[in-house]
């Protein structure tokens, strides 16, 4: 009797080591949305002193099936040098950053405000109406943080995208 498929769907946070050079992003990208898969968070960066290579981190969902497709079609794109499931890994640090605005006045402002020293989030801005709160730690924490701010006025968010290493001597 064949045995059943895991339809259960999981969060992957993938990084990518590549070559630094004009339309790797764009191929990695492609794959994505030629075979319909879902990027949830994409950062990208140069991560050698010479700039020759980049770093992407992917956070995406699925079945188990389905992330193990993505690696193997990641790792079949030129030119890729590494894939790796950080999730699936070992123990990993992932962080992003958020700029949040929010617009009020008199108890939401000073709610806002509290809230915020809670989230351990600075304010980098502010005028007699409104913060831009600055935010880092895991996407559940800003999450959260944004969620709490709807009904204080929350007017826009811009965020980073993960961020995303392996703990301890482990390498891509």
């Amino acid at each position: 009797m064949p045995s059943p498929i895991d339809t259960t769907l999981r969060s992957a946070t993938i990084s990518v080591l590549v070559e630094n050079e004009a339309g790797v992003l764009a191929r990695v990208i492609g794959l994505f949305s030629g075979r319909g898969y879902n990027i949830d968070s994409l950062t990208v960066a140069p991560v050698d002193a010479e700039g020759a290579r980049s770093r992407i981190n992917i956070v995406t969902s699925g079945t188990e099936m389905v992330i193990e497709q993505i690696k193997a079609q990641l790792d079949r794109l030129v030119p890729v040098h590494r894939v790796a499931d950080l999730t699936r890994e070992g123990p990993h640090v992932a962080r992003e950053m958020a700029l949040v605005k929010v617009i009020g006045k008199g108890e939401a402002r000073v709610e806002a405000l509290r809230i915020a020293e809670t989230f351990r989030a600075r304010v980098v801005d502010t005028t007699m109406e409104s913060f831009v709160f600055e935010l880092t730690g895991a996407t559940d924490k800003l999450n959260a943080f944004v969620e709490l701010m709807h009904p204080l006025g929350l007017a826009e968010v811009s965020r980073t995208g993960v961020a995303a290493l392996a703990r301890g001597t482990k390498m891509i």
